[in-house]
């Protein structure tokens, strides 16, 4: 606490500079209880946050574009109108006795061009259609080779076929006939067989005999087709062929036709 020293009244500013002094205490007496605050607080506490993964950055937005404004056209000014020309006045020409004729327009050469382009388009169309035929003339003749080619090898396949068939038959008549003479030998072997040959024949006669046979080779009638001019002979052999029945066939059935009328010529010599 200050003491103030009761001044003299004879001291001049006396009352001035106490009102200042107060003042001054009061003022600092304010800064000292609301400027300065003197109590502490506990710091605040911090919360962190833990990422397993960072966080996916975020798409930027789509700009769109803005486009300016278009400028409205300007309205062009309008055209002054023409100024009418003055008219000339008209004046007379004197009659002339000759009248002139114009010359005959030339031809202007548009129409040439134009028939100049025109002409390579009807050339371009006309080679164009002889192309066309020539290719259709081409596509014919292709069509009508292969055609005799096809014909031709149907030809020479039936050529073949028919050659070859006529073969088998030959072959087969071959070995029929073979077969035929094979067995007509058999036979007339074993008819000779059972002749008994009259003796002291002149010459050496032969007879012939017509055989019907029936399947298995049995007899069913003899005919003397030509005799040897001499009974005895023509009789041996009769007896013969009747002795020798079964007479020996070929095993294929379809011969059979080759023996059902058999005809035997037997001679006396062999």
């Amino acid at each position: 606490m200050l003491t103030l020293k009761r001044p003299s009244q004879d001291e001049p500013g006396f009352f001035l500079s106490g009102i200042l002094a107060i003042l001054v205490h009061v003022v600092f007496v304010v800064f000292m209880v609301f400027g300065l605050n003197w109590k502490s607080y506990p710091p605040e506490g911090m919360v962190v946050e833990l990422w397993q993964d960072l966080p996916e950055p975020l798409e930027p937005m789509p700009v769109q574009k803005v486009e300016p404004p278009k400028p409205e056209p300007i309205p062009e000014p309008p055209k002054p109108e023409p100024t009418p020309e003055p008219t000339k006045p008209v004046v007379a020409e004197p009659l002339s006795s000759e009248i002139e004729v114009a010359p005959p327009p030339s031809p202007s050469k548009k129409p040439d061009i134009v028939r100049k382009q025109e002409k390579p388009v009807k050339d371009d169309k006309k080679e164009q259609e002889r192309e066309r035929e020539k290719e259709k003339a081409k596509e014919r003749e292709k069509v009508k080779a292969e055609q005799l080619q096809r014909e031709e090898a149907q030809r020479q396949r039936e050529r073949e076929t028919k050659e070859k068939r006529e073969a088998q038959e030959a072959a087969a008549r071959a070995e029929q006939k073979s077969e035929v003479d094979k067995y007509t030998a058999m036979i007339k072997a074993k008819i000779r067989s059972r002749t008994i040959m009259p003796p002291d024949l002149p010459g050496n006669p032969n007879v012939e005999y017509l055989v019907t046979l029936l399947p298995g080779g049995d007899i069913l009638d003899v005919k003397l087709r030509k005799s040897s001019g001499f009974a005895v002979y023509d009789d041996a052999v009769e007896r013969a062929i009747f002795l020798s029945k079964p007479l020996p066939l070929p095993p294929d059935p379809a011969l059979f036709s080759q023996f059902r009328n058999l005809s035997i010529t037997v001679h006396y010599l062999e």
